[in-house]
């Protein structure tokens, strides 16, 4: 299974827009957004669980990063409620479950050797810092590799006109995002290739998770 499958495409989805696919576990449905491969895929999805629903335990072989957009999600290790991000580096298993239900941000099989401990992040605890101009704030979440950071724009930011080496993907979790492309609200998702350039702002202001130069090797 192909989906949205070649990086030197832009390409903007509002997830919201897509149907809930089920998975082989009972209760557990996601919206692909990007996909390569079956059950075992290289993938960006939004996974919702229902309340008492459950994964059996294997492994992710090639890692795993979550954001938990709504509710808590939880495995062996413990409870992440919304706001949590998680790094399960390559090689780790769990098994996990939601009491209440929940719906995450998940990217699967992209990771490589330099990212070798799991890291979990509370952004509702963890430091914002200044960003390169005013009203932007930014808090980093990977700290191995190519990183993660979520972004928040305060009202009436704008961002200078720059290129994105190794591509740019955003998902925008609260708040509308905006560009000369276009205006992106919450749940839009947007790749943007290697080289591609943009001049970026927020009106209302708005909180996004950003994934930059993770796309230079993996034109198609």
């Amino acid at each position: 299974m192909n989906i949205n499958a070649d990086n030197s495409q832009r390409v903007v989805i509002n997830h919201h827009d897509l149907p809930w696919i089920p998975s082989p576990e009972t209760g557990v449905e996601r919206r692909m957004l990007e996909r390569q491969g079956d059950e075992v895929a290289k993938a960006t999805s939004i996974v919702r669980y229902q309340a008492g629903s459950k994964f059996q335990m294997h492994t992710h072989d090639l890692g795993e990063e979550i954001l938990v957009l709504e509710g808590t999600f939880s495995d062996e290790s413990g409870h992440y409620s919304a706001g949590t991000y998680i790094m399960n580096p390559p090689g780790s298993a769990h098994a996990p479950f939601s009491e209440q239900g929940c719906t995450l941000f998940v990217k699967l099989r992209h990771l490589g050797p330099d990212q070798i401990k799991r890291e979990v992040v509370d952004t509702h605890s963890a430091n914002w810092y200044q960003g390169m101009v005013d009203g932007l704030t930014v808090m980093p979440l990977m700290q191995q590799g190519s990183g993660s950071t979520l972004v928040r724009w305060a009202p009436q930011t704008y961002f200078n006109t720059h290129r994105h080496y190794g591509g740019e993907e955003i998902l925008v979790v609260d708040g509308v995002f905006e560009d000369e492309h276009g205006r992106f609200p919450s749940g839009s998702w947007i790749r943007s290739p290697h080289m591609s350039l943009h001049k970026p702002f927020s009106k209302e202001g708005c909180t996004i998770f950003v994934k930059t130069g993770h796309l230079l090797n993996e034109i198609t």
